[in-house]
């Protein structure tokens, strides 16, 4: 492999002219033809039993070129940006421009790189870190939720439904009189005051009986995700099958040996109050890192390619469905829900993907102009981690996941801890906050 040429054509555009010799060629028009000789025939021999030279004074010489060139184009583009030292993130054109026997095949290749990146104030960023100090009214509060989940449940039948019950029940809905897609089930469990329903609609519910017939009267919202319905008046024709209510529990010392290891009130509550200071402290932490992310990606100046921010979109369409894969909903079903399309959808995603990528691109540079790096101790470090985290082999992650990449990592996550580190942090109750 040659790199002939290296040409800045446009701003993170760089052409590429990349030649594999006469010798490269061959081999690889060698290699086609194993991995074809197989499936093809010619007149007089049996299939897969023909020459290369028989196949080409056939066909023509140029039968194989194709294939020799899918074969090494890969490699050969690799192994250029490795040798020019480019950091591609795209391609987004290819030409062969020249080709034959005798003189191998020269490409032309299109290759969009990372931007160049300037960063100032990373250090000394001001950033606010809001904390929650638990109360005995927050403590209260989760006893009464474990309290209500702990309850016991009952069929009603001496009285209407009411808040926190739920209710099994017909309904259709109907707009100017016509019934619409989707406003109908029958024996639907709601629970009145889950706030599952448009606003409105479980509040009138509430105390209405066993087998009694009656109309909701709604308004869907403007926002509302199905459009044709958003901003209209509905009426709901409903009858109750079953009023199921909850049954609780006094809460006293054998309320908390039911549900922990304590044998008092007391003990439970503190215990309680402990760990949910540690949640709070630990969100409140997960929220600077945040505040300090969204912050550190507005001091990055850089025109990012488009490429950038796709791949970025593209990932994380990825792992939404990753994150849906036990519910069975695909993103062709959300979309058919919502009535989004594909265009549409991704375009929420736009903004966040830009700020990912611009973090990202702003911690390694500041891992350059700091001179952070990892350790082979490090780097084996975080392959074991993965491979633990993964339930894989070792070696396997190692094919997977190359050297550089995880090294990078490693730098980029001590770039963050610097700028942590370094930043002017102050603490307000979010009590305060909510006040303000």
């Amino acid at each position: 492999m040659e790199v002939i040429s290296n040409n800045k054509t446009a701003t993170n555009t760089v052409e590429l002219e990349i030649k594999a010799d006469a010798q490269e060629f061959e081999t690889a028009l060698n290699n086609a033809f194993k991995r074809r000789q197989k499936n093809i025939q010619i007149p007089g021999f049996r299939k897969g039993k023909a020459t290369r030279k028989m196949i080409e004074a056939r066909y023509g010489e140029t039968f194989f070129f194709e294939d020799a060139v899918n074969g090494i184009y890969q490699k050969l583009v690799s192994d250029a940006i490795d040798d020019q030292q480019l950091e591609a993130v795209d391609i987004p054109d290819t030409k062969v421009e020249d080709i034959s026997k005798e003189n191998g095949v020269t490409f032309k290749v299109t290759i969009t790189v990372k931007p160049e990146v300037t960063i100032d104030g990373y250090k000394g960023l001001k950033v606010d870190k809001i904390v929650k100090t638990i109360t005995d009214e927050d403590v209260d509060a989760e006893v009464e939720r474990v309290r209500n989940s702990n309850a016991r449940i009952i069929d009603v039948t001496d009285r209407p439904a009411q808040k926190g019950d739920t209710v099994v029940f017909d309904f259709e809905g109907f707009i100017d009189g016509k019934p619409f897609e989707g406003g109908k089930s029958e024996k639907f469990n709601l629970e009145l005051g889950s706030g599952r329903f448009i606003p409105g609609f479980e509040d009138q519910i509430e105390g209405k009986s066993i087998d009694e017939d009656f109309e909701v009267n709604v308004t869907f919202p403007e926002d509302y995700n199905a459009k044709e319905l958003a901003g209209k008046p509905a009426v709901f024709k409903c009858r109750i099958h079953e009023i199921k209510g909850k049954e609780l529990v006094d809460i006293d010392d054998e309320f908390a040996k039911d549900v922990s290891e304590f044998d008092t009130l007391d003990e439970y509550k503190a215990d309680l109050k402990t760990k949910l200071q540690e949640h709070a402290d630990e969100h409140a932490k997960s929220d600077l890192d945040n505040t300090i992310s969204t912050e550190l990606a507005k001091l990055v100046e850089a025109e990012i390619p488009d490429a950038m921010i796709e791949t970025r979109i593209n990932d994380m369409l990825r792992e939404w469905e990753y994150r849906n894969r036990y519910t069975g909903v695909t993103i062709k079903d959300y979309l058919g829900y919502t009535g989004l399309t594909m265009e549409k959808f991704r375009d929420t995603f736009r903004e966040p993907a830009e700020t990912q990528v611009k973090l990202r691109l702003g911690l390694e540079k500041i891992a350059a102009l700091e001179g952070l790096d990892a350790s082979a101790e490090e780097i084996e470090d975080q392959y074991k981690e993965l491979a633990e985290q993964y339930k894989r082999d070792i070696d396997e992650v190692k094919k997977l996941i190359s050297e550089k990449s995880i090294k990078q990592d490693l730098a980029v996550g001590k770039a963050f801890d610097l700028v942590r580190d370094n930043a002017d942090v102050t603490e307000k109750d979010s009590a305060e906050e909510t006040n303000e």
